[in-house]
């Protein structure tokens, strides 16, 4: 039995975490979202608010909950959530005990919490009364018996500060949800890479990719081919893996790159360059088109030239989600007499206006 049926959790609606600048693409994908589902209700996005919320005309049945909650879903979604209760006019000396009466009143026990603000810098000032708050929140949830730490099966939940006197109460599932608090996974720039962009596909590899995928085909000895290499960010993200890297770049790789000894630098077009035998990856972060990216890494796949790919494909400033579903509509036409294939594609922390997607033909 799914763990949704045994819910009795008042679902209002959705509640989906974003970079700010993006609610409009988000509360697309949520209005769509909710429509297959059969639901009737409305979106709320303000621009740069860093979430989008849809709420239902009526409690949501827990039939649809699994169909809703799966986060990886909206591209554009760092965290999607069930949202039950929003609680306002929170008083500064007392927030603890109208958020309890709200959790009460949902009749629902917790596996554990979190305390979360949007993704904007107005709301990032309280991320210290969140680190303050949260040990005097847990002791009063678990007093009442709305805590339960020891017990599987039960939801988590989010307690979304929208501002300093107002609470989303959410609820999410471990296995539905993101792992990190906000959808952020907190990632170091590692000593010796060249640029930042091999936090992108660390954390491409985190989002988009299994645990048991990251161990079959991230494995020392393996072959990749990074097109658009130089600086290097993404190859010596692979070379410190282990995999022996191809970089197609006419620019220069930095020496730390050069220095794995894992990386054979090739300057030709990464357009019309091919290897002569089938790799496990081909990345590519080329400022392109995103059409000719998406036909690019769609033929390299259908052809056989490598066995999966993480790719960026760079979104223009309007029609952002015209440009993400006309490259699905291209990959699904190349690799549709080809075979079933798993496109995954979210729009990461680290990226900015681009989305990063994984392709591979399924096994």
């Amino acid at each position: 039995m799914s763990a949704f049926q045994n819910s009795k959790l008042p679902v209002r609606g959705l509640l989906g975490l974003c970079r700010a600048g993006f609610e409009n693409e988000l509360a697309a994908e949520l209005d769509e979202l909710a429509s297959d589902a059969g639901l009737i209700g409305h979106v709320r996005a303000k621009p740069g608010t860093g979430f989008v919320v849809y709420e239902t005309y009526e409690a949501l049945p827990t039939s649809v909950y699994e169909q809703l909650s799966d986060w990886r879903r909206p591209v554009f979604a760092r965290q999607l959530l069930l949202w039950f209760a929003r609680v306002t006019d929170l008083p500064e000396r007392d927030r603890a005990t109208p958020l309890l009466a709200a959790v009460k009143s949902a009749n629902e026990r917790f596996a554990d919490f979190v305390l979360e603000t949007p993704d904007t810098d107005e709301a990032k000032q309280r991320s210290g009364f969140c680190r303050r708050f949260a040990e005097p929140f847990g002791r009063v949830l678990e007093k009442t018996g709305a805590l339960r730490r020891a017990k599987s099966g039960l939801p988590i939940l989010h307690v979304l500060f929208e501002d300093a006197a107002t609470a989303w109460l959410t609820a999410a599932w471990p296995q539905e949800s993101s792992p990190w608090p906000m959808g952020i996974p907190r990632l170091r720039m590692p000593g010796g890479a060249p640029s930042r962009s091999t936090l992108k596909l660390s954390e491409a590899f985190m989002t988009l990719l299994s645990e048991e995928e990251r161990t079959v085909t991230l494995r020392a000895g393996l072959r990749a081919v990074d097109l658009g290499a130089a600086p290097g960010g993404w190859t010596w993200q692979l070379a410190t893996r282990g995999l022996h890297v191809t970089a197609v770049d006419n620019g220069p790789l930095a020496d730390s790159v050069l220095a794995t000894e894992m990386v054979e630098h090739l300057r030709v077009d990464g357009f019309t360059w091919r290897p002569q035998r089938t790799v496990e990856w081909m990345v590519c972060d080329m400022v392109e088109q995103p059409s000719r990216i998406a036909s690019l890494v769609a033929e390299w796949i259908a052809t056989g030239r490598c066995k999966r790919s993480i790719f960026n494909l760079k979104l223009p400033m309007k029609r952002r989600l015209d440009a993400v579903a006309q490259c699905r509509t291209l990959i699904h036409k190349r690799l549709a007499s080809v075979g079933p294939y798993d496109l995954r594609i979210k729009h990461l922390y680290h990226d900015r206006e681009e989305v990063t997607a994984y392709l591979a033909l399924r096994q």
